[in-house]
């Protein structure tokens, strides 16, 4: 019998930076620098990843198997060196799930109190009297 996986929900809330980096692998393999361009790509530049936050992050996501090595391979456009690849597992897959859906009850918290508009609006404006 195979062992069950761990209950996603046991590992939330997560770091803002290991939840970016589940979305970034969730697009498909992705070295260590493709992930902070990700990163920073999907946040407008708002978010940079440091490799002083990524490394461990991916460390721990190694060791917790929310993500696995798949190789290295030779990058000509990243100054010709070996690159680390990672990917999402299915246990990561769940996790970053559970934390999209535990924000998601956030922000319809937000909206019940007044905090953000009703879905579908589309100014704030309203909400603080501009």
């Amino acid at each position: 019998m195979a062992d069950a996986l761990p209950d996603p929900s046991s590992y939330l809330p997560l770091t803002a930076a290991m939840f970016h980096i589940l979305l970034a692998l969730s697009e498909g393999e992705r070295h260590g620098y493709a992930i902070m361009r990700s990163v920073e790509q999907r946040s407008a530049g708002k978010i940079r990843l440091g490799s002083g936050t990524l490394y461990p992050s991916i460390k721990r996501m190694l060791a917790d198997g929310w993500i696995e090595e798949v190789g290295s391979r030779y990058d000509p456009d990243l100054g010709g060196e070996q690159r680390r690849y990672y990917r999402l597992t299915s246990l990561g897959r769940q996790v970053a799930r559970a934390e999209a859906e535990r924000l998601m009850d956030l922000v319809d918290a937000a909206r019940e109190r007044q905090i953000l508009p009703a879905e579908g609006t589309d100014s704030l404006g309203s909400l603080f009297g501009n």
